[in-house]
């Protein structure tokens, strides 16, 4: 039983509610009521009876209730959007999440909700963010939907069209697109997620110049440093690289005779080895090719083609790429879904095939897109048609598939902030997948 000392009272929107120290102190120091009662704020020693918030009583007992028992429990009637704001008033938020759903797990992942898209056709690319949010390229406009799914004002690039966009963190958003011919514009940018506001442009120079360009591929590494695939009028081809807090430019890596990093369709930064892997892939290119770049010393230290593979009626071309440094492999999928793996170890080595994927197939929607690869938590995902399949274990065992009723074809998909989004052909809906909390 807490001790009389240990007893805090609160007036909330004229509601007295009365807890504990040690139940505040569940909040966090970062959080609103952990930093009220930090010493470190200098309060004096003598303590008020009763501390006065002039917020919503019913959010405050709902929030209150998740620091005393872990769980949260949203009465019927209460709006979650509402509760959401006053959990982001107390700092909050990260404990209302981890009540909703537990960590990532793409066995145990249940549709939480879709979302209407904003246009009809198929999307670019749809990209999680850190924080359970995410933003859907389509055209030249990109959409931003912060983890409670509410959209902030959308990003115009006014007709220039989007290549590719990833999270620098929650706040900022970077975005690559086409150069428009004469206008001298294009290549990439940063802006706020929360205003739409262009914070910096990354630029290329060459021979002392600035240059216009068509930014592609994206990825991002842990040392603040972002890769893009760089495609220029002159001779400016490779791969560039920029701080990606203040968009100053740090290298660029041109292309070399055989190689293919102005129109890479994916990168792929790998933490360990500390190199960048580089695909250019099927329908861009007749042949794919796929190799891991070190910016040390700025060359290429594997390799892979299919440049002279025999081509039979059942051709196996590689349309998407994913590198899992723990296995130690890089695994593709070709246009009937087949997965393939190819071995770090060995330099320009021959795929293994494996047709496992073809097991549980979605069905066939009117409107094909190609399949797509993510690697998250050990576990391989792989779009199919309209599903999503999760292989699980060292020898890839297909474990279990995700799939809605409608929504046409997957053309995309992504997992971050322990959520997994897969974009639909169709007018750009996007369904929301998170894994339920384990029982306590």
């Amino acid at each position: 039983m807490a001790v009389q000392r240990d007893r805090v009272r609160f007036n909330v929107g004229g509601k007295i509610f009365e807890t504990t120290l040690t139940t505040l102190a569940n909040a966090g120091r970062n959080s609103l009521l952990g930093a009220m009662l930090d010493e470190d704020w200098n309060l004096p020693s003598d303590r008020p009876d009763e501390y006065f918030i002039d917020r919503n009583p019913a959010c405050f007992s709902v929030l209150l209730d998740l620091l005393r028992t872990g769980e949260l429990h949203v009465p019927p009637k209460m709006s979650e959007k509402l509760l959401y704001r006053e959990a982001s008033f107390y700092g909050l938020l990260d404990h209302v999440r981890s009540a909703k759903w537990g960590p990532f797990d793409g066995n145990r992942l249940r549709l939480s909700s879709s979302v209407a898209g904003q246009a009809p056709g198929d999307g670019t690319a749809i990209r999680a963010g850190p924080d359970g949010g995410c933003c859907v390229a389509h055209g030249s406009m990109v959409h931003v939907y912060d983890w409670m799914l509410e959209e902030h004002p959308p990003i115009n690039l006014d007709y220039q069209r989007v290549n590719d966009v990833g999270y620098i963190d929650s706040e900022s958003i970077v975005i690559s697109a086409c150069e428009r011919l004469g206008r001298g514009d294009g290549g990439m940018g940063a802006f706020s997620s929360r205003t739409g506001d262009l914070r910096h442009k990354f630029q290329v120079s060459h021979d002392n110049q600035l240059k216009s360009y068509t930014a592609g591929a994206l990825s991002f590494s842990t040392d603040y440093r972002i890769f893009a695939s760089c495609r220029g009028r002159s001779n400016e081809y490779g791969i560039g690289v920029w701080d990606q807090m203040i968009g100053k430019p740090l290298d660029f890596l041109y292309e070399s005779p055989g190689w293919s990093l102005g129109d890479a369709d994916k990168l792929q930064w790998l933490h360990g080895s500390s190199c960048l892997m580089v695909a250019t892939l099927f329908p861009r290119k007749d042949n794919c090719y796929i190799s891991l770049l070190d910016f040390r010393d700025k060359s290429m230290v594997w390799s892979w083609s299919d440049i002279g593979a025999p081509r039979t009626v059942d051709e196996k071309r590689v349309l998407d790429a994913i590198a899992m440094e723990e296995n130690g492999s890089i695994c593709v999928v070709n246009q009937h879904d087949d997965l393939g793996f190819l071995d770090l170890r060995s330099n320009g080595g021959s795929v293994r095939w494996s047709s496992r994927s073809r097991l549980l197939k979605g069905n066939m929607p009117d409107e094909l897109c190609y399949p797509k690869l993510a690697a998250h938590g050990g576990q391989l995902f792989s779009s199919m048609n309209d599903s999503v399949s999760v292989f699980c274990g060292p020898d890839w065992v297909l474990t279990s598939r995700l799939r809605r009723s409608y929504g046409g074809s997957i053309c995309d998909f992504s997992i971050g902030g322990d959520r997994l989004f897969v974009l639909h052909s169709e007018e750009n809906v996007f369904d929301v997948w998170e894994t339920r909390p384990s029982p306590i």
